[in-house]
């Protein structure tokens, strides 16, 4: 194992967050938009994103063979990597009436996003406080780093 494994692991779960909240973003700016890309010649709304992490070794066996020890070479714990962005494709569109809208149907109804700013919004704190706690943790393997090369002195 690496004396940057830490930091390696740590730099990982930052860059996933990031992207996270860079998705939770792309949503929040498109709460509106109802024309976001063509299905069979008509358009079709924005749909919601989101983003899915897993572990980078991703396997239990992975795992167990680093604590029986027959594989030290792997090492726990090697950080978290996005495995897919998915648009939510459960969730209905919202329906507002708008006659002079111009993507009304002839009932005057506009087909909108399934974008929930709210829940947009507690994802983002989530995402965020995910963040900062990954900096916390990097600034605190920084500081044990800088305290085992001041032992050499």
């Amino acid at each position: 194992m690496s004396i940057f494994h830490g930091m390696n692991t740590t730099a990982s779960a930052l860059t996933a967050q990031r992207l996270r909240m860079d998705v939770i973003s792309s949503n929040m700016a498109n709460v509106d938009t109802t024309r976001a890309k063509q299905v069979n010649g008509e358009w079709e709304p924005y749909r919601r994103k989101s983003v899915t992490f897993s572990s980078q070794e991703g396997r239990f066996s992975n795992f167990l063979n680093v604590a029986i020890g027959k594989n030290a070479k792997s090492g726990v714990g090697n950080g978290v990597k996005v495995t897919q962005i998915k648009e939510d494709t459960e969730t209905p569109f919202k329906l507002v009436y708008d006659p002079t809208h111009p993507d009304a149907d002839a009932d005057g109804y506009v087909s909108m996003p399934n974008v929930d700013p709210l829940k947009e919004m507690v994802d983002l704190m989530s995402a965020t406080r995910s963040y900062e706690a990954n900096i916390t943790v990097l600034n605190a393997n920084k500081s044990m780093l800088t305290k085992a090369l001041e032992i050499g002195k």
